[in-house]
This record gives structure tokens, C-alpha cells and sequence, in this order.
């Protein structure tokens, strides 16, 4: 079985039953960087860190953001269909990708390490790579997207009064903003709470408590009035009642600070002893409505429990959380996970929306799959899987 950093969080990247562990960290090369095409080949074991910072060095961006990006790589990125919290603006692993180079079960080559935009000549294989958890092929190398790096970033750190007012502050964004919304996350009080308590160095973000806050990032190719502009807007959602208070970072350590509160959230649940999660996506529209069902769903299964939903609302991805209730035993709660999961993944999909939106299937959530995939899809990975691993060596027992 193929592993990365090892950083995935559905035990897709684990041997569990005596498989044969393929790292491919020491595939570490960036092959090329190619500023005028706006592309980067890099091998599968290059951590995303190194990526993002050999795009800089040429004036580029490498978009791909996540909290694991000092120790994931590439090929991980690819196999899981990473997004992060640039996906609002730039899409995900599969949409920053090109080309692919992937090692067939049979020891076969497939060589698609094209810059090519455009080719139009049949099937585009290399999708059916992305996203795959290394149970169809192993990607060994990749042609990846570069952009513009931005001449000017801001972040605002906004408490807003409901995830609705969230909603509506992200379309008055998106329509008044003198650049491009890049991220726009957003984090309940409750985990903002263990973060103060449990997170080093986090800080309350504003002088007040808020029941909600969002977490927006606005960039621009334009070097001057970006600022004036996120205080203009932030000026008008505060006078129609959608946002409660805010404030823009006033320096690199202000910003680094607001996205290490955002970076710490999966983490800080720890001490507060079991949490039951889930990485789910609905419509952007449905999000507040989802929000407040699952929350009151799970709170009637379990009294007590408390949800601590965050994520990427600009994409409709939430990481929808469950702590225990305080003071309960950590092994009853945790025993209850599956029926949880039962009683989110319902709401889920009555919202048309997905059990899985950035972190794959993996081990954790094999089994619920075939309850909530098309049938016929079903079949056709299923049948894809027998022609490209007849044998069943790559990855068994993942996804499938």
C-alpha cells in the first residue's frame, strides 16, 4: 500500500492487516518549475510546503492550503482530492492538477505528465487517479496549476450572529469586494472557547463573544486599496445587522495568528475527551439550515453532546464535530460513533450532499459508502478496480 506523510485522517495511508508499506517520500525532486506556463512538475514525496515555497521563488502561488501542508505531500494530495481553505477560489487537488505520472499494478508506466490546458484525444485518465487512495494506480510524479501570486492580501477576523448572516456576508463579499474572496471559514464559539483554553498562544480574536465567526481572506492582483475596500464592506454588512464586529489584521503576526487559531481546531477537541467527526459538504445555500438540524439531531440522540462545527463555508465543506458531554466516559461515547454517524449522514444526504468532502474514504468510512453512493457508480469503480488490480494489491480493503 502506497503512504505519504501519513497525515490522512479516514486510515486510508495505514497497513492494518500485514500489507507491505510503499513509502515514497524519498520521491522528493521538484522536476521542473515552469513560470511561463504557469506549471510546476513535482514527485509524489514533495511535501506541500516545499511546493507552495518553489512556486514563490518564481513569483507564483501554489494554492493548495492545509493545516498538514509542513508535512503532507503531493502524491497524498492528489490521492485524497485534498482542498484546504483556498479551495472558495482556486478548487481542489484535482482542479490544480494537469498531468500524472501513476505506476500500474502490473509494473506499467502511464506517462500523462502533460502542461496541456487543452487535450481533446478520448479519455482523460488521469481523474480517475485523483481521489483513487492509491487503490487503482501509484502517483509518482504530477504537472501542477501555478497563478499570479496576489500584490496584496487581507484577513478579517468577524463575529457574525448565525451562520445565515455568515451566508449573506459571503454573497455581499463576493459581489462588493475589490478582489477575490480566497477563504472564507467558518468556526462556532464553542471551539473558538477550546482553543483559548487548550490552543498555545490563541488568543479571543475580538474584544466580545460572538455565537459564530467567520475567518475571510480577500486578495487582489492590485497592490493599493484592498483594505479600504474589506473596511468599506465590513462597514456595510455591520449597519444591515450581518455582522457584529471585526476586525482586519494589522500585521503578518495578526494574520499568522488568526490562521493559527483556525489551524489548532481539529486538534484542541483532545482535552475535552472524545469527539465524533464527521467531513461532510451540502449545497452552499443549505449550510445554516443543515447546521441547525444535525446539531439538535445529535444533541436529542445524545444529551449533552456538544457540536463544534467548523470548516469551509465558501465551499459548503463542514466539519461537523461532536465532543462528549463534560464529564462523560470517553469509551461509552466513542462506542456511539457509528450511530452518530448514522443520524448526521441522513441529514446530509436529504441536503443531496456528501458523507466525504476533502478527506476521502479510506478505512473509517468504507462501509457506510455503498449506503450512500449511487448503485451504478458502485459498479463502475468496483469494475474499474478488478481491470486495473486484478490481484488486489494496491491498497486493499480501502475505499471498496
Amino acid at each position: 500500500m502506497p503512504q505519504g506523510g501519513n497525515t490522512g485522517l479516514v486510515g486510508g495511508q495505514i497497513p492494518l492487516d500485514g500489507e507491505l508499506l510503499l513509502s515514497l517520500t524519498r520521491l522528493d525532486k521538484i522536476r521542473e518549475v515552469d513560470p511561463a506556463s504557469n506549471t510546476m512538475t513535482c514527485e509524489a514525496g514533495v511535501v506541500l510546503a516545499k511546493a507552495q515555497a518553489a512556486a514563490a521563488d518564481v513569483d507564483r502561488l501554489f494554492p493548495l492550503s492545509l493545516g498538514a501542508e509542513g508535512s503532507c505531500t503531493i502524491g497524498g494530495n492528489l490521492s485524497t482530492n485534498a482542498a484546504g481553505t483556498a479551495a472558495l477560489a482556486y478548487g481542489i487537488a484535482r482542479d490544480l492538477m494537469l498531468g500524472l505520472e501513476v505506476v500500474l499494478a502490473d509494473g506499467r508506466i502511464l506517462q500523462l505528465l502533460q502542461k496541456l490546458k487543452k487535450d481533446n484525444t478520448g479519455y482523460n485518465l488521469r481523474h480517475i487517479f485523483v481521489g483513487a487512495e492509491g487503490t487503482l494506480g501509484v502517483i509518482t510524479a504530477a504537472v501542477l496549476k501555478l497563478f499570479p501570486r496576489p500584490r496584496a492580501v487581507e484577513t478579517a477576523f468577524v463575529g457574525v450572529p448565525s451562520p445565515a448572516a455568515a451566508l449573506k456576508l459571503l454573497h455581499l463579499a463576493q459581489a462588493r469586494a475589490d478582489g477575490t474572496v480566497t477563504s472564507f471559514e467558518l468556526i462556532v464559539r464553542e471551539i473558538v472557547e477550546f482553543a483559548i483554553h487548550h490552543g498555545h498562544g490563541v488568543r479571543d480574536p475580538l474584544a466580545g463573544k460572538h455565537p459564530w465567526y467567520v475567518l475571510m481572506e480577500v486578495s487582489s492582483q492590485y497592490s493599493d486599496g484592498l483594505r479600504e475596500s474589506l473596511e468599506h464592506l465590513l462597514a456595510a454588512a455591520i449597519e444591515q445587522g450581518i455582522v457584529i464586529d471585526a476586525t482586519i489584521a494589522a500585521s503578518l503576526e495578526q494574520t499568522k495568528a488568526f490562521w493559527h487559531l483556525r489551524h489548532v481546531l481539529p486538534e484542541i477537541q483532545k482535552p475535552e475527551g472524545g469527539s465524533i467527526k464527521h467531513d461532510v459538504s451540502v449545497p452552499v445555500a443549505v449550510v445554516p439550515d443543515f447546521l441547525a438540524e444535525a446539531s439538535a439531531a445529535v444533541q436529542a440522540l445524545i444529551p449533552g453532546s456538544r457540536p463544534v462545527p467548523f470548516g469551509h463555508l465558501g465551499d459548503g465543506n463542514i466539519h461537523f464535530n461532536v465532543s462528549q458531554p463534560v464529564g462523560a466516559d470517553q469509551e461509552q461515547f466513542l462506542a456511539r460513533w457509528g450511530e452518530v454517524n448514522a443520524v448526521v449522514d441522513k441529514i446530509v444526504l436529504k441536503y443531496h450532499g456528501s458523507i466525504s468532502a476533502e478527506h476521502g474514504i479510506g478505512l473509517l468510512k468504507r462501509d457506510s459508502l455503498p449506503k450512500v453512493k449511487d448503485k451504478v457508480a458502485l459498479e463502475l469503480m468496483r469494475g474499474l478496480m478488478r481491470m486495473l488490480d486484478p490481484n488486489g494489491i494496491l491498497n486493499a480493503g480501502k475505499v471498496l
